[in-house]
């Protein structure tokens, strides 16, 4: 069961090895995939129960998610890929001309709008992508490994915007392997192995008193 996962406000991190069920997790909390057991509770309503209009229209204007491909269209602008979700709403032209422009001065790209994906760099992408989530003002926003597509000298960039977001009180799950974002963002870090979420801990505890001998290991091959 994912019940009562999300707090309001918080920073979610989820770690764990390759294949332990991490993007799985994620893509259940952003409604694109179905749980084969168990209860997902969304906004009080069992998620089994709702209609595919229902969830795709949650999908679509309460979740945000980000992915480790950014998902960008080659021929159009930063400002015309981050438009893209307002015209499928139906939103008028002004309205999406200052939502556009605000999201993309929250992630520090007013100065590349008119540049298209081949003229940006990875990092300068990926914030393109979540500037296209932000117009739509979602409640959560998900992340899964946002940074590890990206070059060494990239990923700073990235992380410097999520951050910005926790600050700003944005509701976040994220996973990653960063253990200095961790530490600085996260109000809960999620352990899972197997398929099986095992430890859930503040940062200060997960990295300095683990209780799962799972955890013990993992953290110790990842800090060495």
């Amino acid at each position: 069961s994912v019940s009562a996962f999300l707090l309001n406000r918080s920073s979610d991190l989820i770690m764990g090895v390759s294949g332990c069920g991490k993007t799985t997790l994620l893509n259940i909390l952003g409604l694109l995939d179905t749980p084969s057991s168990g209860d997902y509770i969304l906004s009080g309503i069992n998620t089994s129960e709702m209609n595919d209009d229902e969830m795709a229209n949650i999908r679509s204007t309460k979740i945000g998610f980000i992915f480790q491909s950014f998902h960008l269209i080659p021929r159009l602008t930063a400002a015309e890929n981050v438009e893209i979700p307002m015209i499928l709403a139906g939103h008028s032209q002004k309205m999406r001309a200052e939502k556009v422009a605000k999201a993309l001065a929250r992630v520090n790209l007013t100065d590349r709008s008119d540049h298209r994906p081949e003229q940006l760099s990875g990092g300068q992408q990926q914030r393109v992508a979540i500037a296209r989530s932000l117009c739509m003002q979602p409640k959560v926003m998900l992340f899964d490994e946002p940074t590890s597509a990206l070059d060494p000298e990239m990923v700073a960039e990235v992380l410097d915007t999520m951050i910005e977001l926790a600050k700003s009180g944005m509701t976040m799950i994220c996973v990653t392997h960063e253990m200095g974002f961790a530490r600085q963002v996260a109000d809960r870090i999620v352990f899972m192995a197997d398929g099986e979420i095992v430890e859930q801990n503040s940062p200060e505890e997960f990295f300095n008193n683990p209780q799962h001998e799972r955890t013990k290991v993992f953290l110790d091959q990842i800090l060495k």
